[in-house]
């Protein structure tokens, strides 16, 4: 049971906005806030080295709460500046050659999907667009069987689409690369922290997240799963004496858990406040969180079929906290701005950053309002009644 008093408690940010950015960023508890400040007074008070060194076991701890999230274990776990470096560690660290077949889906995001292209230009690497099924709204999994038979080196693709409040059948996805031998990247920078999550049951070698959105944690923080099977495989694109121990004037090995692809230095205090952050969700219950957020969603998609205009564009089966529509002649950055204006955020996504799925629905943009546990249901009816002023205005 979600205690919401408590939640938004601990969420000052409630009392000033109206949050419906959620899978953009998140607002952060006071217990991340605190953290975070906490680390940086003791930097200023007695060093960067010397305050990095004194939280050693927070540090510690951030990999051990990312472990448990996910029910991987702490040397599977790179802490990254972002969901799209973790992303990038990987792909790029995957010995793809010329004729290796990628399988990804009609909703790739937009920054992977230039990776793609990259391989393909530079190494020969050939792009296998799955279709959606129309039942299910996501990948069709009768046609990612038939293009595996095929042979294919990798399945890569998103968890949660950026455009729509879809989820991919991903464990169903990793059963059928696993029994054909593909290799598996999930992106679940839009799930990790909405979604309970168990790697072992998606059957995935790689998981690459952000900390910003549902995780709550500080901005300029990511990580990065790599199954240990998988590991001596990757060779990461770029390494360090962190990454790597130097051995020889001509040798190195590089470092035999998931932190090859990590470099030395990094955001000390973000990286603490990323663990405090997902021990936050831990004491709450990724489980509760997600049967909460997805009630909400369901609220607000019904509410939203009732404003006159107002279009909701969630195709599929099993949908989440990610809420998207359009409103008949407005732009959705007009609305957005004057929903901020009345101090409501929602977000925008547009074609550049999903340009297959985008143009297949014959969509520019979309509005986007994401849901989490901490909003209530009285801001649920508050937003879509503002919506429907904005509109009428």
């Amino acid at each position: 049971m979600i205690d919401l008093a408590a939640l938004r408690a601990d969420t000052p940010g409630c009392a000033e906005v109206l949050h419906l950015n959620n899978a953009g960023a998140s607002l952060p508890t006071r217990q991340v806030v605190a953290a975070v400040t906490g680390h940086l007074t003791r930097e200023m008070l007695t060093g960067g080295y010397e305050a990095a060194r004194e939280a050693e076991p927070a540090v510690r701890d951030t990999y051990a709460a990312l472990a448990a999230l996910i029910g991987a274990a702490p040397d599977e776990i790179a802490v990254v500046e972002n969901a799209t470096r973790a992303w990038d560690l990987a792909f790029y660290g995957i010995p793809l050659r010329a004729g290796d077949r990628v399988l990804t889906s009609r909703a790739e995001y937009g920054a992977n999907f230039v990776a793609y292209l990259q391989r393909q230009r530079r190494d020969g690497v050939a792009i296998v667009v799955l279709p959606d099924d129309p039942a299910t709204g996501t990948v069709d999994l009768t046609a990612l069987e038939a293009e595996l038979r095929r042979g294919a080196a990798l399945v890569s693709l998103p968890h949660v689409p950026t455009g729509s409040g879809v989820v991919a059948p991903a464990a169903a996805v990793g059963r059928l690369a696993k029994a054909h031998g593909a290799l598996y990247l999930l992106d679940a920078c839009q799930s990790a922290g909405q979604l309970d999550l168990d790697v072992d049951a998606l059957q995935c070698d790689f998981l690459s997240a952000t900390g910003r959105k549902y995780l709550r944690a500080p901005r300029g923080t990511g990580f990065l799963y790599c199954r240990a099977s998988v590991l001596p495989q990757i060779e990461p694109p770029i390494l360090d004496h962190h990454a790597a121990t130097w051995t020889g004037p001509d040798s190195f090995e590089m470092a035999p858990t998931a932190q090859r692809f990590e470099v030395w230095e990094g955001n000390v205090a973000a990286k603490i406040g990323l663990g405090v952050a997902v021990r936050y969700a831990l004491a709450v219950g990724v489980p509760a969180m997600e049967a909460r957020i997805r009630g909400l969603a369901a609220d607000l998609r019904g509410r939203l079929t009732d404003v006159p205009g107002v279009r909701v564009r969630d195709e599929g089966s099993d949908l989440c906290g990610l809420v998207t529509f359009t409103a008949e002649g407005h732009e959705p950055a007009a609305v957005q701005a004057a929903l901020r204006a009345r101090r409501i955020n929602v977000s925008v996504s547009g074609a550049a950053s999903s340009l297959l799925d985008f143009q297949a629905r014959g969509l520019t943009s979309v509005l986007r309002a994401s849901v989490h546990a901490y909003n209530s249901e009285d801001e649920i009816a508050r937003f879509t009644d503002t919506l429907a002023e904005v509109l009428r205005g």
